[in-house]
This record gives structure tokens, C-alpha cells and sequence, in this order.
């Protein structure tokens, strides 16, 4: 599928609950739904800007990502998608690393992404040239926050550390439609492992100034996400020096056993 004038897509944020954001990809007249939690915000924001859903994407099987399939489904008959190795009973096109979602509708195709960690079938989705400007697009579900990463509910560091360096490798100008409003929490954290990251300070005032003018402050960029998140700069000098001061980490650990303990900093932060 080429990305052609007709085929024109953008992405429109849904807020949910406190801090979750619903993805819809749409054309002005189809839309595809990435982990709608919540039926009732998706539904109403169909009716506002006068789309018909055409398909459901899932990331994983956490109810504030599936919690509103059902009710979806009782409005529409179309497909949904999610991870082939998280149980979610909904889904109808079971996916896993390299293979692709097409949604006809809407000229659209993801490839998909195995990012286990966060839980043990965690999937990501990317559209290769997403925008007008040619950047692709990544949803990332709970693996990749701006400036953060999942908690480990099911998978273990080494996973968590595997797939962040899967999203790491792809294109700088690369944008991430991450699922949660976290980011000055996550850069809170970042600044006290890394305080002297200029690039860090920059972006801190940047989503600060965002978040007081009520605007969020995802989409982030693969580039921006490189620069100054934690859990992709976890084999950095200063990060590791960090840890070994907080008494967090030994001097001959291993770069895993560093990602384990950044993540374990941050549970408790």
C-alpha cells in the first residue's frame, strides 16, 4: 500500500481515564482505533468528526487498552487486531513480529513488532512515511513512554531492554504515539539520573510550558527519546555513575543488570 493523496491519513488523540491517550488514524471519513480503553470517549469523538471505525489495533491485553472492544463491537463489525501472545478474546487478526495490519479502508498497513516486557505479548505498531512531512509513525502502546518506559509486570529486564533497543533503532524522525500523559513524571526521574543531559533541560521546559497550556506533550520523536530517556540511555556514563552513587548498582554489572536496576529506581521514585 502506498501512502498516495487519497490514502492522506492523520492522527487524532483521544484523552481517557486520568492520563491515557486512544489513538484514531483516519482519513475524514474512516478511522482505525488504536487500545480504545474506553467506548464511550471513542464513540463520541466518531460522531464529532464524522467517521465510520473500520478496525481496532491492540497492544496488549491491559483493560485500559481493551476495556471498551466489546462495546465497540456491538456498533461495528470490523476486525481487531492484537498480539498473538497476549490472551485478549476479542481479537479476530492475531499478530506478531513482521508480519502486517491492513486496514483497507483506510489504505493503511503497520508493521508489527514484537516488544515483550511490559507484558510477555506486547506488540507495537509502525506506518513506514506516517505524515504530510514523510516521518514514520509509531504506536508504542506501554513499552515506550515519552521519557520513560512500562513498568515489568510479566517480562523480565532483558526483554524490556531488547525491545526498547528495537523502537531505538528505528528512523530518528520517527513519531511516537505512546499510550499515557507521563512525561514530566518520567522526566522528573531522568533529571535526577542524568542532571547534567542538556538536551534533558531543554525538553523538561519544552513539555513543562506544554502541559501548563493544557496541550500534551506526546508525540515524542525516536531522536528526542534517544537524546534524553533514561531506559534508552542506560549504558550511558553519567547513568551508570548514578546508580553506583545511590548505592542502585556494583561496578562490574552487567548492562542488563543496569537497565534492571534504572527500572527498579524508578518504581519506587
Amino acid at each position: 500500500m502506498t501512502n498516495s493523496p487519497e490514502h492522506a491519513l492523520s492522527v487524532l488523540a483521544v484523552p481517557a481515564f486520568n492520563d491515557n491517550y486512544l489513538w484514531l488514524i483516519h482519513d475524514g471519513a474512516n478511522a482505525a482505533v488504536v487500545d480504545p480503553g474506553d467506548a464511550d470517549v471513542i464513540l463520541a469523538a466518531l460522531r464529532a468528526h464524522g467517521l465510520t471505525l473500520s478496525a481496532i489495533l491492540l497492544t496488549h491485553h491491559h483493560t485500559d487498552h481493551t476495556g471498551g472492544v466489546a462495546q465497540l463491537l456491538q456498533h461495528f463489525a470490523i476486525p481487531v487486531f492484537g498480539p498473538r501472545n497476549d490472551a485478549i478474546t476479542a481479537v479476530t487478526e492475531p499478530l506478531g513480529e513482521n508480519d502486517v495490519a491492513e486496514v483497507a479502508a483506510l489504505g493503511l498497513a503497520l508493521s508489527v513488532i514484537d516488544v515483550p516486557g511490559h507484558t510477555k505479548g506486547h506488540i507495537a505498531y509502525v506506518r513506514d512515511g506516517g505524515d504530510i512531512n514523510g516521518a514514520p509513525w509509531l504506536f508504542s502502546g506501554d513499552t515506550l513512554f515519552a521519557g520513560g518506559c512500562g513498568r515489568l509486570f510479566e517480562g523480565t529486564p532483558g526483554q524490556m531492554a531488547e525491545s526498547l533497543g528495537k523502537l531505538a533503532a528505528l528512523p530518528d524522525a520517527t513519531l511516537v504515539y505512546c499510550a499515557h500523559e507521563y512525561t514530566l513524571s518520567n522526566l522528573r526521574f531522568a533529571s535526577a539520573v542524568e542532571p547534567g543531559n542538556e538536551a534533558l533541560r531543554e525538553r523538561v521546559a519544552h513539555d513543562t510550558e506544554k502541559r501548563q497550556q493544557g496541550l500534551p506533550t506526546v508525540p515524542s520523536t525516536i531522536a528526542l527519546e534517544k537524546a534524553t530517556n533514561p531506559f534508552l540511555r542506560y549504558r550511558e556514563p553519567a547513568i551508570l555513575a548514578s546508580l553506583k552513587v545511590a548505592g542502585k548498582l556494583s561496578s562490574d554489572a552487567s548492562p542488563v543488570e543496569a537497565f534492571a536496576a534504572l527500572r527498579m529506581w524508578k518504581n519506587n521514585f
